[in-house]
């Protein structure tokens, strides 16, 4: 063949590939900004782009979502039938319906119900102990001492488990417990943990012991020619005998905590006693079955559902995050909080990337005269992150939006506190990537002892920034306002 006849050719394959892969962008992308962007990708770059379309771009979301919610109404099915013949989960049946609880007060039972019908699997209950823990110096030795006493099972999800020191001590304690003729399961993301993964410490933790099983969330299946990078398992949950949990932002990793020459990123975590251990248990546990395929009547089992009593005054409800073809439920919830605040809304958030309607609704409190504030971090880990959300301040600080840039060490925390009333706590940041594409687990927790706790910590983040000068921003250097813009463009894609 000539080099005309090679150049027909090629210009023929992306042709058509080009409007496959349009058409597919057009059918699927829900906003109508990213559907315009990645046309503009496609046709931009020959190959290039249609290849960028097919890695990032398809994130499968449908596809994988339905997937994922027959397996959800499957382990629900199962459940249901073991509440009828097993008394465990029958008790779990009674503890969601005898702890069933109200916030006190008109404004919170009208926010209450709102969430109701976005949350109406996952009950509000009473009777709870939330104790906060700030970096991992306070939570590691609750964490690990939880699981150095562990005598039936410890079930972890972590998205990233790191090739380090605190990831080889979890996995030195966990080898330990299995040996004790502890249950253990570890779920992690394979994409947070790539570089264990690759490494082969995984692999290394895989023939150690059979009760210490390991499994790696991933969507991604390049022999079924799913090249994914979405769809990320970000939870962090740990649970032992049914009895305790932890759920919070922090990740099995070294930067967690304080060491020689270096101060520990700054994170939020929870310890929570009481009812909701057992609904943190069956999240587990349901990411568990879809991921291996353990049978349902297995898991759900006696052991892993003790019965629980109230230990504390704080009302708690889990939040599962997750991408469906339906809803939204996390921008949703975020959307429903801030709307309803009266008096103030303390926001903290290391990924500040807020889809539109959350940018409105921030603003339009912050002029109705409603005090806000975002802590987020000064210099951030990903640096396309820092710069798109300072795409965004402009239009909030004229608002009236507080914004204050934390220095440094890095600010991994999230939080959401309304009016001193309500908080939302968990993994979830305040981006796309986490409201639309991640698996996440949230808490919202009422009651003024933890909310007072909590806001002490938020304060102690909020001492350690610098308030953004809404004039001084205004006056920045006009190659800033590129970079930001450009950075923004791209957070469609996601």
């Amino acid at each position: 063949m000539t080099t005309a006849l090679w150049i027909e050719l090629g210009y023929a394959v992306h042709l058509g590939a080009a409007i496959a892969a349009s058409l597919h962008s057009i059918r699927i992308k829900r906003e109508a900004a990213s559907a315009l962007l990645w046309l503009l990708i496609i046709w931009s770059f020959p190959f290039v782009g249609v290849l960028t379309y097919v890695v990032v771009g398809v994130d499968r979301i449908a596809a994988q979502s339905r997937l994922r919610a027959r397996s959800r109404r499957a382990f629900g099915d199962s459940r249901r039938e073991r509440e009828a013949a097993e008394r465990a989960m029958a008790d779990w049946r009674g503890v969601r319906e005898c702890r069933c609880a109200l916030p006190e007060g008109e404004w919170a039972r009208a926010l209450h119900r709102a969430l109701d019908v976005l949350l109406p699997d996952e009950p509000l209950l009473g009777g709870h102990e939330v104790r906060v823990l700030v970096t991992g110096d306070d939570a590691y030795p609750r964490m690990f001492e939880a699981i150095e006493g562990a005598r039936s099972h410890v079930h972890l999800q972590t998205f990233i488990l790191a090739h380090d020191d605190s990831g080889r001590r979890l996995m030195d304690l966990l080898l330990e417990r299995a040996r004790a003729g502890v249950e253990v399961r570890l779920l992690f993301d394979r994409f947070g943990s790539t570089p264990s993964v690759l490494s082969g410490f995984v692999h290394r933790w895989r023939r150690a012991h059979p009760r210490l099983r390991l499994a790696g969330w991933t969507l991604a299946k390049p022999w079924r020619r799913q090249f994914q990078l979405n769809l990320r398992n970000h939870r962090k949950i740990l649970v032992v005998d049914g009895r305790v949990a932890f759920t919070g932002g922090m990740n099995i990793s070294d930067v967690n905590l304080t060491r020689p020459g270096r101060a520990a990123d700054r994170d939020f975590h929870f310890e929570v006693r009481g009812p909701v251990v057992q609904e943190l248990q069956y999240s587990f546990l349901n990411d568990w079955h879809f991921m291996t395929g353990e049978p349902a009547e297995r898991l759900l089992c006696a052991e892993h559902f003790p019965p629980q009593s109230a230990v504390g005054t704080n009302l708690v409800r889990v939040i599962n995050g997750e991408p469906t073809e339906e809803s939204e439920t996390l921008p949703d919830i975020v959307f429903a909080l801030l709307a309803a605040a009266r008096r103030q809304i303390l926001l903290v958030t290391p990924y500040f990337v807020p889809t539109m309607d959350i940018l409105r609704v921030l603003r339009a409190a912050a002029l109705r005269g409603i005090e806000v504030k975002i802590l987020v971090p000064k210099y951030n880990n990903h640096v396309y992150a820092g710069w798109a959300g300072r795409s965004f301040y402009e239009s909030l600080l004229t608002a009236g939006v507080q914004i204050v840039e934390r220095a440094p060490p890095f600010l991994h925390a999230k939080a959401l506190i309304v009016d001193d009333e309500v908080a939302m706590v968990g993994s979830a940041n305040l981006d796309s990537r986490s409201l639309r594409l991640n698996y996440e687990t949230n808490l919202l927790v009422w009651g003024p002892d933890f909310i007072g706790r909590l806001k002490s910590a938020v304060l102690d983040e909020f001492a350690c920034g610098e308030a953004i000068d809404t004039s001084a921003w205004l006056q920045r250097p006009g190659r800033h306002r590129w970079i930001e813009r450009a950075a923004a463009l791209l957070s469609p894609v996601l």
